[in-house]
């Protein structure tokens, strides 16, 4: 049995054990063990990590340092981590199973994440103001865009790196300091991240890591009076509970939440290519990913040759060890997630939907394995169709007429993403117009860049992540009016 690693947690550039003396263990998803102890962080410690923001921000050099030289140092965190890209990929896998093709090579120079802190970094000193014009003599306005101070990133257990480095970039970028919540169930990844990013040379407090669950850790950071606003990615649920405790302050929010995502497959379409995107939109990642195109609709013409071809194909891919370089769909990413889907296979099949493709024969003693799942010609009001899985099950539906698939295809809760397959850029244009969703895909699926928004419509969360709308949802907007008249009237005159 391998030795098990204890970790603590990072505030003002030091390691510290929870003042509580609490810890969680973390298993290995791909064969069950525990491998990890993680701080179970409370009030002293958040408040601790929030004490340390606030000075850097309020007296250390980062509120101080001209956006120029915060954007040289932001550069340097993105080659700082791609220095390292293999480490921190095998403490990912290892925490989440993750396959390490799907974190490394998105961590080395020339990937998104990197280009991410270099984009933002180059922005730090090109985030302008504006004059505006003012209709009175010698009075000039202008606006001013200035960070909000400390700011809270909580994350979610799926792609715990991933998803902080499209909110750290741009919340450094902008000036603020941070204080990050991982997930319970994906700790690690992030903690070794602080590691790392010490050879970045960040002035204490800037960066903190606090790790916990929801009522003891999350919960005192988002209510702390210090806390001025809330980057949130995770479950719909978790967004509500979030915006509640937020609101009690009226801190502002960016939340990228939940998603059902419909992939529209017309007639037209070539049906190579969509079977292909199809798969690559929810499959590799073991459906662990809220964009994941999990809702397939199909025009009757050509749905019965469609299905036959995605689960012809989909049916071989090889689940397994995330170790084993033969290795395509790694597991479930922890023990409660991995039930939590089987349970809602079986409710799909207790409820009378065909089975096309049982994931269920992956499963096996050690580890948390759940192969590709498919169900065919499932109605769209169904719990299914309706509600997030977060794992490899899809669902298909038919459809005829182009006004119906547009009104299935916006009958949920979600608008977090879509997919449309057409040789006819110019209808699929037309139809990408009436789908209510933050991204469309035409004729391919899962792709993004720094400079590219990403967020959700209406359950699916607010505010934008990446782009120039990234950066400024970590930044507050001030109006400043000056006068150069040398006399101020007599307003009782």
């Amino acid at each position: 049995m391998s030795e098990i690693r204890t970790f603590q947690y990072f505030v003002d550039n030091a390691w510290h054990d929870p003042a509580e003396g609490r810890y969680f263990e973390s298993e290995n998803p791909a064969d069950g063990t525990v491998w990890a102890r993680v701080p179970d962080c409370g009030e002293r410690d958040v408040n601790r990590a929030v004490a340390a923001a606030k000075s850097a921000f309020y007296k250390g050099p980062w509120g101080r340092m001209l956006p120029a030289e915060r954007g040289r140092v932001v550069r340097r965190i993105g080659d700082v981590i791609s220095k390292h890209a293999e480490r921190l990929g095998a403490v990912e896998t290892r925490d989440n199973g993750k396959l390490p093709d799907a974190i490394t090579p998105s961590l080395k120079p020339g990937a998104w994440s990197v280009d991410s802190f270099h984009y933002y970094g180059g922005m730090c000193d090109k985030f302008e103001g504006r004059l505006i014009p003012a209709e009175a003599p010698n009075i000039h306005n202008y606006l001013k865009w200035e960070p909000f101070g400390v700011v809270a990133i909580i994350l979610p257990w799926n792609s715990p790196i991933g998803t902080l480095i499209w909110k750290l970039a741009p919340a450094l970028a902008a000036g603020n300091t941070v204080i990050i919540k991982p997930s319970e169930q994906a700790s690690c990844s992030t903690l070794e991240l602080m590691d790392v990013l010490q050879e970045a040379d960040l002035p204490p407090g800037v960066v903190n890591v606090v790790t916990g669950f929801g009522p003891g850790t999350a919960g005192p950071l988002i209510a702390h009076p210090d806390v001025r606003m809330v980057s949130f990615t995770g479950g719909t649920a978790g967004g509500r509970a979030v915006a509640a405790e937020a609101a009690k302050q009226v801190k502002p929010l960016i939340m990228e939440l939940g998603g059902k995502s419909p992939q529209i497959i017309l007639p037209d379409a070539d049906i190579e290519l969509a079977v292909n995107g199809v798969a690559s939109g929810i499959f590799p990642a073991g459906g662990q990913s809220c964009i994941s195109g999990s809702r397939v609709l199909v025009h009757r013409a050509v749905i019965e040759e469609f299905t036959e071809r995605l689960v012809g194909a989909v049916g071989k891919v090889r689940v397994g060890h995330p170790g084993d370089p033969e290795t395509q769909i790694g597991p479930m990413a922890n023990r409660a997630h991995y039930e939590s889907v089987l349970s809602r296979i079986e409710d799909a099949v207790h409820a009378g939907h065909s089975l096309l493709l049982d994931g269920r024969d992956a499963c096996r003693k050690d580890g948390f394995y759940i192969g590709p799942t498919i169900f065919g010609e499932v109605p769209n009001g169904s719990d299914l169709a309706q509600n997030e899985v977060f794992g490899p099950v899809l669902s298909t539906e038919g459809w005829e007429d182009e006004d119906e698939v547009l009104r299935i295809a916006n009958d949920s809760i979600f608008g977090l993403a879509a997919g449309i397959w057409s040789r006819d850029v110019g209808k699929a244009m037309r139809m990408a117009d009436r789908i209510e969703a933050g991204t469309v895909y035409i004729n391919n699926y899962f792709n993004a860049a720094a400079q590219s928004p990403v967020g959700g419509y209406k359950q699916s969360g607010y505010g934008r992540e990446n782009g120039w709308e990234g950066m400024q949802c970590y930044m507050q907007a001030k109006s400043v009016w000056l006068s150069t008249d040398p006399e101020q009237p007599d307003p009782f005159a």
